[in-house]
């Protein structure tokens, strides 16, 4: 059974490659794989934003700004990560592990839940 699959690539190249049987390949350690994540330049951009609002938190600080003030804006920081993580989430499960399900990938599934505890902890 081959499956047929279209990705495009971080530079919007097109990508189509196609998987047959349990052909599917998945290194150990890290996860790494062939797949493209549709999300990489939206998350990459959420990221640069919070780095960017963490910065000013440290300019904040660095010039005595109130602690509530500080504390305000730290939380929406953890909020923009956390709504990061989500979106890489989503991203992981449809293009990884819905492949990982259909080939019988069992170790990508135990990575995941790996991940998501120590991300919600």
């Amino acid at each position: 059974m081959e499956k047929r699959h279209t990705h495009i690539g971080k530079n919007g190249e097109v990508i189509v490659h196609s998987h047959s049987g349990h052909e599917h390949s998945h290194s150990t350690g890290g996860h790494s794989h062939g797949h493209v994540h549709t999300n990489t330049k939206a998350v990459l951009n959420r990221l640069s934003r919070a780095i960017g609002h963490l910065e000013s938190i440290r300019r904040m600080v660095e010039d005595g700004r109130d602690c509530s003030e500080v504390l305000i804006q730290l939380s929406a920081v953890k909020s923009a990560i956390n709504n990061t993580g989500k979106v890489i989430l989503q991203d992981h499960i449809e293009h990884c592990i819905v492949d990982a399900v259909e080939s019988g990938d069992h170790e990508a599934l135990e990575e995941l839940t790996k991940a998501i505890d120590r991300f919600i902890k």
